[in-house]
């Protein structure tokens, strides 16, 4: 049986997409390979060098911003995806903060760990290495270029950066200065590429290069997610959604407790470390949700709740089982009522998506039974979920949250972005 012509036609268009990418993929080891010879200074320096671009070049990219804004209001685009999507002064200046930082921190290439002395006199360590040539997938967020080709530099590993098709303006006037900012310092231009088309046939190339990309990070919503997943032939470490929780437990601080609950939801409702689900001791329902319902109400967030929930505030509506497991990435928040920390253990175990809980307790053996038992990536006492961020939590910037176990698990800076090596260190020894 003879295959349909679309299928014929699709397996061609990405045959000749994997023989373009093959000559992209090239220039990016031959690329990986200088970064990883070249001294961690000079590295830093070039991170230096793109951060005073951002500063100086500020209103052009703005400019270019400005033209995705328009285009993504005009395709209808949700608010909180155009707001990942803009790029203001203010957050260029935290962009090039960002990279001053991971500039500063200690270069992780070349460290050696776990040097021990063997009865036979060697000497055996592991030595952080680059991972070679990483593949970054993306939506929306312009400041994902800039941290991205940083945290490569620094940890000298080469980068493909493919963001989505609504933020291509604001990318390809990144992606230019960096690379400008790279020739600039000597080092090569194709340590930072970003695919020729956002296009998904480029997007499969890129995925199945298993010579040329080491691994892949996507980062994005859960369709994107699952894309990259199944289609890859490389290794994938997923920044899966955010479905984030804040436990208030019986002893809880009332006035902590909402304002941890209105960062977490309503600071920036789009991003993934958003609070999305509320559980509440049944203890401490009774006075803290009505407090709750009035502290968010003028923010326009709409409460979703079980049945003990909307018996307090009688005027929300019922959340439904897909509430719990929702990332809404809006003004929209999901509040159960619990009998105990082992039923709000429990649930987040069923519901959360590794990512990001916090507890807010004044009862020290709780907080250490939540910070202990509750297994995601980032777990929180007393504080925000909207800490679980790279750049909050001393990284510098961030490559992506991970919410798979392997290789790494949480908020991945530089670091993260390095294997190891054995290393042993000998005087003539033989093995008998």
């Amino acid at each position: 049986m003879s295959q349909p012509e679309s299928t014929v036609t699709e397996s061609s268009g990405i045959a000749s997409r994997e023989r373009e990418f093959a000559v992209l993929g090239q220039r990016a080891r031959a690329a990986a390979r200088r970064l990883s010879r070249t001294p961690g200074p000079r590295r830093d320096a070039a991170i230096l060098a793109i951060a005073a671009a951002l500063e100086a070049e500020t209103d052009a990219l703005v400019a270019a911003n400005a033209k995705d804004l328009t285009a993504g209001e005009a395709r209808g685009l949700a608010p909180a995806l155009l707001d990942r999507l803009r790029l203001t002064p203010a957050r260029l200046a935290d962009m090039a903060r960002s990279l001053r930082e991971v500039a500063a921190q200690p270069d992780p290439v070349g460290e050696v760990t776990g040097l021990t002395v063997r009865p036979n006199g060697l000497r055996v360590g592991q030595m952080h290495i680059p991972l070679g040539v990483i593949g970054i997938v993306y939506e929306a967020r312009p400041n994902v270029t800039t941290d991205a080709a940083g945290l490569c530099l620094k940890s000298g590993n080469a980068v493909f950066l493919r963001g989505g098709s609504e933020a291509a303006h604001s990318n390809t006037a990144l992606v230019d200065l960096v690379r400008r900012a790279l020739a600039a310092c000597g080092l090569p231009e194709d340590a930072v590429q970003t695919l020729p088309s956002t296009e998904r046939e480029w997007v499969l190339a890129m995925l199945r290069a298993e010579p040329y990309i080491d691994l892949c990070i996507p980062r994005g919503g859960e369709a994107l997610i699952r894309f990259v997943v199944e289609h890859a032939r490389v290794p994938v470490i997923k920044h899966y959604k955010g479905v984030c929780h804040v436990f208030v437990d019986r002893s809880a601080d009332l006035k902590k407790a909402l304002d941890i609950c209105y960062n977490g939801k309503v600071q920036r409702p789009g991003v993934c470390n958003a609070l999305e689900t509320l559980l509440v001791h049944e203890a401490i329902a009774p006075e803290f949700l009505p407090l709750l319902a009035a502290h968010l109400a003028p923010a326009g967030v709409e409460l979703r709740g079980c049945e003990g929930t909307r018996a307090l505030l009688p005027g929300i509506r019922a959340a439904t089982e897909d509430d719990w497991s929702a990332e809404y990435l809006d003004l929209i928040l999901a509040v159960r009522v619990v009998p105990d920390l082992d039923a709000a253990i429990s649930h987040i175990e069923t519901y959360g998506s590794d990512h990001t809980e916090s507890i807010v307790s004044e009862d020290y053996s709780a907080v250490q039974r939540f910070l202990n038992e509750v297994q995601s990536a980032v777990v929180l006492a007393n504080a925000s979920t909207r800490f679980a961020d790279g750049g909050q939590l001393g990284l510098g910037a961030e490559i992506g949250i991970s919410t798979t176990r392997l290789h790494s698990y949480g908020p991945m800076g530089a670091k993260d972005l390095t294997t190891r090596k054995f290393i042993v260190y000998g005087n003539g020894q033989i093995r008998s």
